[in-house]
């Protein structure tokens, strides 16, 4: 704020408070202030009473209740030298301070404050736009309440290895809190909601402990395995001038961000032995690409080995139509492999064996006996007892707690001495079976998409093919899929780029895919990447105010509802249960659909300043439909369109 402002406004105010002054004071008062003759004061002290000590008084003057530079503003100075962009929040009294420093001290630019209608939506725009920039992005959340509004996002964030960076508002002195809501929105130790559930968490008390745990912060949520960090701010630190001798004791620390964590090299050449020798390698990626990079090392990994790749698809980690991505067949390839290396495999065990879910649950272990299990992941680092996203413990044969994107040069340049002419001609010869392979599944699932081509509801192929018959040219982007649309997108479109998957949720919460691709979208904004969803229809109901966030901010984005009116994986295993109990499936229904009546998404849109269209029903009326959604999108817009579907 210039200089001249603030003098002008503290002038003003110190008038207003003298001028007034008088007005202010009762009469009661103002009498009681009224000197007395000394003989009635003397009379009335007698001769041993001690003179009595008049309080001050307390009412301050201009130059007291206004400050030029209050602790929110250095806090801002410490938040912009870590990069942030955006900073999301629903906005709250707790972080009342910090807040107006962002907007006026800080020119609300870097970060720009982005307006949300739920802490949840504001943690998964996060989470999403993490995904699509590859940096984290700020969130502000308000006390007791706001946090546990929070708290389903924070814990999809956290199983998903995604760095969202949380400010959390409090009033720790309980002597300075507002009488009522503020004791209902302070906490003695916020963080013990979260704790099983973020990396690292503090409480600062001071504005120089705040710089260094704001910093460390930062570095903590970077280094892999990447998870939520929380930082409580106290609102007096916040709001309460710097006083002289706080400011020489404020500096900003500076940020080294932590090498990613490499396998160690014997075990990585033990790797290199099993891979380069076996006739039938196989390698899972889940979240190992962290970036760009990453799918190049990827690909140079496969093209050594001329290995298949099974992409689980939790981050871009491979191509989809690159001859070595086998992700179609991958449980056959997996039933015949001599050795399986893992790399950031949300679930090994899971990936080599079968579990059964009957009346009486039973698994078996699929792999031939003999197979070598190499796994690389940095989850590995970092383990947490209470919630159980760690899956069942997996015997493998080589385990490497390290990054795996960080480890693979090294397994790369191991694999690639110990080839020799012989070996590399096998491996040729089995690169060739696996393009034909590849183009043998891409042509099939081109003829199951065209089955129910005409039907209605439309069926989740069409609607997805429809879709990238008109972005398959632009620099497009899938900032999300939620609902299960049978995977036509990953099967069918090509994916070669980082940005053009951003993988799920991380902890199957519903409610993460709407807010995860505003957050997407806005982080490809500024790249005029072109960005879409496949809005599921029960998640678009969790917290509906991140459209008006979209339509707020003008964030183009693209979302096409998968509408099957109904919570579709539900309503199957209601109807499992009922078939294993003897009594049927035709009251499947209960409790699972959303009809009766049906829900006009368009108009929801519409209602939040969202250009919309639909229900649409007729499979004719869809790449019409699309068409002018784009053109929206194009101008800076978001649209949506309600297409009512098949199921799956």
């Amino acid at each position: 704020m210039p200089k001249k402002t603030s003098v002008a406004r503290r002038n003003f105010l110190k008038s207003a408070a003298v001028s007034s002054a008088a007005a202010l004071v009762p009469s009661s008062v103002a009498a009681a202030a009224a000197p007395a003759p000394a003989a009635a004061q003397a009379a009335a002290q007698g001769p041993t009473a001690p003179t009595p000590q008049r309080e001050a008084d307390p009412r301050p003057d201009a130059e007291d209740i206004t400050t030029d530079r209050p602790g929110g503003d250095f806090m801002v100075d410490v938040i912009k030298s870590l990069g942030f962009e955006y900073v999301a929040s629903n906005p709250g009294s707790s972080f009342r301070g910090i807040h107006e420093s962002i907007v006026n001290y800080g020119n609300n630019s870097m970060p720009e404050f982005i307006t949300c209608c739920h802490e949840e939506s504001s943690v998964a725009m996060a989470q999403g736009y993490f995904k699509a920039e590859g940096k984290p992005m700020a969130v502000l959340c308000h006390g007791t309440v706001g946090l546990q509004h929070a708290a389903m996002a924070i814990y999809n964030s956290y199983c998903d290895r995604v760095p969202v960076y949380i400010l959390g508002g409090n009033t720790l002195d309980a002597t300075l809190r507002r009488p009522g809501v503020e004791w209902q929105h302070s906490v003695q130790d916020a963080a013990a909601m979260l704790r099983d559930f973020v990396k690292w968490d503090d409480q600062p008390v001071s504005l120089p402990h705040f710089a260094e745990s704001a910093v460390r912060a930062y570095k903590i949520a970077m280094t892999p395995p990447m998870m939520p960090v929380l930082v409580m701010i106290d609102g007096g630190l916040q709001e309460d001038p710097i006083l002289p001798e706080i400011a020489g004791r404020l500096r900003v620390p500076r940020l080294t961000v932590a090498t990613p964590p490499q396998g160690d090299s014997g075990a990585v050449a033990e790797a290199a032995r099993l891979l380069v020798n076996a006739q039938n390698p196989v390698i899972i990626a889940d979240r190992a690409a962290r970036t760009p990079a990453g799918i190049a090392r990827l690909v140079e990994l496969a093209e050594t080995l001329q290995a298949p790749v099974v992409d689980q698809g939790g981050r871009m980690n491979f191509p989809s139509r690159h001859p070595l991505n086998q992700t179609a067949g991958g449980r056959r390839l997996i039933t015949n492999a001599d050795v399986i290396l893992g790399l950031e495999l949300t679930d090994f065990w899971g990936n080599t064996n079968a579990s059964r879910d009957a009346l009486y649950r039973s698994s078996r272990s699929i792999v031939k006996p003999g197979t070598k299990l190499i796994s690389i992941t940095a989850t590995d680092l970092f383990s947490n007892a209470n919630f159980q996203d760690f899956q069942r413990y997996p015997e493998v044969d080589v385990a490497m707690a390290a990054d795996a994107e960080a480890t693979l040069p090294a397994l790369i340049e191991a694999c690639k001495k110990l080839l020799t002419a012989d070996r590399t001609r096998v491996m040729k010869e089995r690169g060739s079976r696996f393009a034909d392979a590849s183009a043998k599944a891409l042509a099939d699932a081109r003829e199951e998409a065209a089955f129910a081509w005409d039907a209605t509801p439309i069926s989740t192929a069409r609607m997805q093919m429809e879709l990238w018959a008109q972005i398959k040219d632009l620099d497009w982007s899938l900032v999300s899929s939620s609902g299960n649309a049978s995977g036509w997108a990953e099967r069918l479109w090509n994916f070669d780029k980082h940005y053009q998957h951003l993988g799920d949720s991380g902890g199957a919460g519903v409610g993460y895919g709407a807010p995860a691709a505003v957050g997407g979208a806005l982080a490809n904004r500024k790249h005029g990447r072109f960005s879409v969803t496949i809005q599921g229809d029960g998640d678009f109901m969790y917290a509906p105010g991140v459209w008006w966030t979209a339509a707020h901010h003008k964030i183009p984005l693209l979302a096409v509802m998968h509408n099957n009116r109904g919570y579709h994986q539900e309503i199957m295993h209601l109807q499992r249960m009922a078939g294993r109990h003897n009594r049927g499936i035709t009251r499947a229904h209960i409790g699972t659909t959303l009809d009766n009546p049906n829900i006009d998404y368009a108009k929801i849109a519409q209602g939040m300043g969202v250009h919309a269209q639909g229900p649409i029903t007729n499979p004719n009326d869809l790449g019409p439909a699309i068409k002018r959604a784009i053109e929206v999108v194009k101008s800076g817009e978001p649209s949506l369109i309600d297409v009512v579907t098949q199921p799956r």
